[in-house]
């Protein structure tokens, strides 16, 4: 496996490959892995997300899976990469993380079997498919305010060639405490059949990336957090939320809300069943101040 990270090296972007601790440039320059400004590897024109996947989550929410896979898309002003803040707006309380594996695409793919997919594959990268769900009550469906926030697609450290998707431990972790611990092996439709899935109709081009899914355990998290995602062969991508410097607007579009759905989603279905019930309009005190008490 070789690993690859796109870094600002003396103010510009360069891809540079792993050495040991230390990162290395074509040209030799060198940088000490823990001193690098970090980007993300690799720069998408497309990110088209899978929604259920893993058997823990499907298990977790209580339901089945559609026969085939279902998408959306995450606009490429989300992406950030390893050591990036992410911005929780103000007004916004429901923020969850959710560790996956990024696909990334190498050469333009359009109309391919499952069998010819690892061919189209450059190789894969550590993400974090965010997710603000005080949006979860708008946009029909397509979670683009929820999924699609600036900031809310972390991916990195690195691109790494020549991984082996199966069998592989993807855990995240909020201020060192274990919340999600899955396996590659619970995904209902793996790796190449997802991109021949997404090509038959769509041509995918070098750079895009599709994410595969996360298992259970998605949960709201706060500013000053520090969330990592570790993925077995891949390494771990590391993030810090922070506050947003500004409010969401409130004299135009939705705002934000804390409605039964978003509570229900953003606490992985279980809320109910703690006999803890959403206030139904906006504002989370009350609710959050039930979760301190636990």
């Amino acid at each position: 496996m070789t690993e690859y990270r796109k870094i600002l090296l003396e103010g510009y972007p360069t891809v540079v490959q792993r050495q040991n601790e230390h990162l290395i440039a074509n040209d030799g320059r060198k940088v000490a892995i823990d001193d690098a400004v970090h980007l993300s590897p690799v720069e998408p024109k497309k990110i088209i997300c899978v929604h259920l996947n893993y058997r823990s989550r499907v298990d977790e929410f209580m339901t089945k899976l559609p026969a085939t896979p279902t998408y959306f898309h995450k606009p490429v002003t989300a992406l950030c990469g390893h050591k990036a803040n992410i911005v929780r707006p103000q007004r916004c309380n429901w923020l969850n993380y959710e560790g996956e594996i990024a696909i990334v695409i190498g050469r333009h793919c359009r109309n391919i079997s499952q069998s010819e997919a690892g061919d189209y594959i450059v190789g894969y990268s550590v993400a974090n498919d965010y997710g603000l769900h005080d949006f979860r009550d708008t946009d029909a469906g397509s979670m683009l305010r929820v999924k699609g926030s600036d900031t809310l697609c972390p991916v990195g450290p690195a691109l790494v060639t020549g991984w082996d998707f199966r069998d592989k431990s993807i855990r995240t972790l909020v201020n060192g405490e274990v919340k999600q611990d899955g396996n590659t092996n619970e995904m209902r439709w793996d790796m190449h059949y997802l991109v021949a899935d997404i090509a038959r109709t769509i041509t995918l081009e070098p750079g895009d990336i599709l994410l595969s899914g996360t298992p259970a355990n998605s949960r709201p998290v706060q500013p000053g957090d520090v969330v990592t995602v570790e993925v077995e062969g891949l390494g771990s991508l590391t993030n810090t939320i922070v506050d947003g410097p500004t409010p969401i607007r409130d004299d135009v579009g939705h705002q934000p809300t804390t409605t039964e759905e978003v509570v229900s989603t953003a606490m992985g279905g279980e809320w109910e069943f703690r006999g803890i019930r959403a206030p139904k309009g906006p504002g989370a005190s009350h609710y959050k101040s039930k979760l301190d008490e636990e």
